[in-house]
């Protein structure tokens, strides 16, 4: 059975005729091309898959397409509304050294983002509270909490 859903995505509206059971993660990926959004473990697991519903980090492999018609979806190629300048965030990511492969990165960017919102100077310990939710299988995930307060000091005008 198929649904006619409309999703806001990256600040655009998407209108979808889509199988009951798509799930967001593939909605993202397969339907509108944006594949930023990686697909991990399929489980909620390990972050990958994170984007924000309405402002909210959540995994989308855990949501079907349906249960966003009429919301707002952000994916990490709509963090910078300039295609030619990383969100500090990103930014902050590329100096301090936090991604390797760059497989589970923007599930800790889209993360991180509303974190760094409700949280504008974090400590280091409460940056590792904050991805506890996030795997990464090749960093020791130093540099990634190197590069979040480097953005929080960014953002703050620091």
């Amino acid at each position: 059975m198929t649904h006619s859903i409309t999703i806001t995505v990256n600040g655009q509206a998407y209108t979808r005729q889509v199988d009951a059971r798509l799930l967001l993660s593939d909605f993202i990926r397969h339907e509108l091309l944006l594949t930023g959004t990686h697909v991990g473990c399929e489980h909620g697991v390990c972050g990958a898959c994170t984007v924000l519903f309405d402002g909210e980090p959540v995994r989308s492999c855990l949501m079907f397409a349906v249960q966003a018609d009429g919301h707002a979806i952000t994916t990490v190629e709509g963090l910078s509304s300039d295609p030619e300048r990383l969100h500090p965030l990103q930014q902050a990511f590329w100096e301090a050294h936090g991604l390797q492969c760059g497989f589970c990165t923007p599930g800790f960017l889209m993360t991180l983002v509303p974190f760094l919102e409700a949280n504008p100077t974090p400590s280091e310990a409460e940056v590792r509270e904050a991805i506890s939710g996030n795997l990464c299988r090749c960093t020791g995930y130093q540099h990634i909490v190197d590069a979040v307060l480097l953005a929080a000091t960014r953002l703050n005008g620091d």
